[in-house]
């Protein structure tokens, strides 16, 4: 089977895995690290600020089933494109989102949507999500891959604490009652 990869940091990984995973034609998606200068990345190095990296996605995916764009706008509408410190709970560079591109195309894709949002009028604020090329990805601890199935009553209490479960559902609620749609 041909497969393409993208890499997302969306605050806290868990979150932004299980988001991920529901995209058709997502293959598989794992939790890591991914921007820092450091060889290697793990998570207590990361959530103690010591190597720079991000806490991220790299999703595995069908491009016959679905495309970088629609990975990108779905990532888009499950985080919060306007905070700068990190992502609703999880505060911290580590925390920080962005789109890392491989290419050229995928880096002109990213920036366009970033516009589009910008220009849609779902925020008040700036859209501070970074474009950023791809850099070596770490593969997080096995206790942190498919966090949700595995931890589903502490996910969802987390989730939903954190408040990132309020705020997308809010997002959804913008785009419907605005009649505010991704451009294909």
């Amino acid at each position: 089977m041909n497969t393409k990869e993208a890499i997302f940091a969306g605050g806290c990984f868990w979150c932004t895995e299980h988001d991920l995973r529901a995209v058709p034609g997502v293959i598989d998606a794992f939790s890591g690290y991914t921007g820092g200068s450091a060889l290697d990345a793990n998570y207590e190095a990361v959530s103690n600020h010591g190597t720079l990296h991000r806490e991220a996605v790299r999703v595995i995916y069908d491009p016959n089933r679905t495309t970088f764009k629609k990975l990108t706008q779905f990532f888009l509408d499950h985080i919060d494109p306007t905070d700068p410190d990190g992502q609703f709970g999880d505060r911290g560079e580590n925390y920080k989102t962005a789109i890392y591109f491989e290419n050229d195309e995928e880096k002109s894709i990213a920036e366009s949507l970033i516009e589009e949002l910008s220009q849609s009028g779902i925020y008040e604020n700036k859209i501070v999500v970074q474009i950023l090329p791809k850099k070596p990805f770490f593969t997080g601890e096995e206790y942190h891959q498919k966090y949700a199935e595995k931890n589903s009553v502490h996910y969802a209490m987390y989730r939903k604490g954190s408040g990132r479960e309020d705020f997308v559902n809010n997002v959804c609620q913008i785009r419907e009652e605005k009649k505010i749609n991704w451009k294909d």
